[in-house]
């Protein structure tokens, strides 16, 4: 028919998938749980043994036939990328002798120290043993269990990979996405003492904050007991689990909290009286920096502590002062020769206490917020200005809404103490670091040091020959 469009006849032909060979070094607990995720992402798996027949055998009977298992060699030979997954120890009495069958080759250790503080890092002594292949650090944070679990693709594990060679850098880490893992470069083959040191702390980061906060509690603690024990016995001492013990939990927790802000002040005084960014900060400050996330949490995990023991005590039992007093008065008769007032049990909270509540109630509920964004899947969604909004601008609010909360209960009483007295209280002593905290941050904030601060932090460096800062230098600066 006319109009018609002929249109030829084509042979449609599929590709199939060629899948390559990996090999592996090995064949322990680490090299089978290797091997098997391996496997299940598509490679073909051989591992190399030095008793290849005995562990082919060993295999079969745990119904693990999906690998084919030879000798050393015959793997280094049948692969171009061959993990090693042996002890350290090992290293120079098994792969010595596979130098020549080694050049070339992809090695990838995936070994770690069994001690800190190594001068040579287990990598480089693979390097040294088979100087004729190109050996790549990965894979050592990963564990076995991890290795062999498949729900942890696409999950939070991270492969760090390093390398003297970037194609060998390139090729280790599309296998690691090919496994589900996200990698890490961290460039050259140095960076393997690192990684390998990473694997060996226990909570490094931890260890100062958590140190810093036990003796701030054993101080409160010790002037709670010296206050209410030994200077004015106020309390039983069958009280000192939850009514006294609430006591240095919430004092240090705002005491941590305003750390958490003070660092960055500190920060910015040093840099005011160098005059530059670029000087690196004191060690003891440099860590305090690097302390505040754990300091913020440290200080959740004991306000929250403080909210549990503060709800089992809301009665007017322990806060008589938040609730109003109801009376019963009898008056004058042949029994009584004046009106007597006979207090019954309170009722309904006074401004006091619910005011107290409720500045407590949100500083909790927005701590709670900021935590959230402390767990790595949540804060790598915020973008940088999203990120500051929540640690910087809403983190200063809760520790205005936390002296709220304590100015509300104790200013009634400075009140009535009087100077003295109030100097001496538990909500004085507290509350006084949070306020220089926030004292700080208006100074900050407000000409000239603010203009001043930001140029020093976008790299403006004063002369060296300068003379020390004052205010009207500050002026003509900003």
């Amino acid at each position: 028919m006319a109009g018609e469009v002929t249109v030829p006849m084509t042979k449609i032909t599929y590709q199939t998938h060629q899948r390559s060979s990996l090999g592996i070094v090995g064949t322990g607990n680490y090299a089978l749980a290797l091997g098997k995720r391996l496997n299940l992402s598509g490679y073909d798996v051989i591992m190399g043994s030095r008793c290849p027949e005995k562990r082919r055998l060993k295999l079969s009977e745990n119904r693990f036939s999906a690998v084919q298992v030879t000798s050393i060699s015959e793997c280094l030979k049948k692969c171009q990328v061959i993990f090693v997954a042996i002890h350290v120890n090992d290293f120079k009495t098994t792969l010595r002798q596979f130098v020549r069958e080694s050049k070339g080759k992809i090695l990838i250790d995936v070994s770690n120290r069994e001690h800190r503080y190594s001068v040579q890092s287990n990598a480089d002594l693979l390097t040294s043993i088979l100087p004729n292949a190109t050996v790549v650090k990965a894979f050592n944070s990963i564990s076995s269990f991890s290795m062999e679990d498949m729900s942890s693709a696409g999950g939070s594990h991270k492969v760090f990979v390093a390398s003297n060679d970037p194609a060998a850098r390139s090729t280790v880490a599309d296998i690691a996405k090919t496994m589900g893992f996200s990698v890490v470069d961290l460039g050259g083959l140095k960076s393997a003492l690192y990684m390998e040191d990473f694997v060996l702390k226990v909570f490094s980061r931890w260890k100062m904050p958590l140190v810093l906060t036990f003796a701030i509690f054993n101080v409160w603690m010790f002037y709670v007991v010296y206050i209410y024990y030994i200077e004015a016995a106020e309390f039983e001492w069958e009280q000192i689990f939850l009514k006294v013990l609430n006591k240095p939990l919430c004092m240090t927790a705002i005491t941590t909290l305003a750390l958490t802000y003070l660092a960055g002040h500190v920060a910015a005084m040093v840099q005011i009286y160098n005059g530059t960014k670029h000087k690196p900060f004191p060690e003891v400050l440099d860590s305090w920096l690097r302390s505040r996330k754990q300091l913020g949490l440290i200080s959740m995990f004991l306000v929250s502590g403080h909210v549990v023991a503060s709800v089992l005590m809301l009665s007017p039992t322990y806060y008589s002062s938040w609730f109003h007093s109801a009376t019963v008065t009898l008056p004058a008769n042949t029994t009584l020769s004046s009106d007597t007032v006979l207090p019954i049990s309170s009722s309904w909270m006074e401004w006091k206490g619910e005011g107290a509540c409720l500045a407590g109630i949100c500083a909790f509920l927005l701590m709670g917020i900021i935590g959230l964004t402390s767990i790595p899947s949540v804060g790598e969604a915020l973008n940088w200005s999203e990120w500051r909004c929540v640690h910087s601008r809403i983190g200063y609010i809760v520790v205005i809404l936390a002296v709220a909360h304590v100015l509300i209960m104790a200013v009634p009483n400075w009140v009535k103490d009087g100077p003295v007295k109030t100097m001496k209280s538990i909500t004085f002593l507290s509350v006084l670091l949070p306020l220089i905290v926030l004292l700080l941050k208006l100074i900050f904030c407000c000409p000239p040091l603010k203009g001043y601060v930001w140029k020093i932090r976008r790299g403006w460096e004063r002369s060296s020959d300068s003379l020390p800062v004052t205010i009207e230098a500050l002026e003509k600066q900003t």
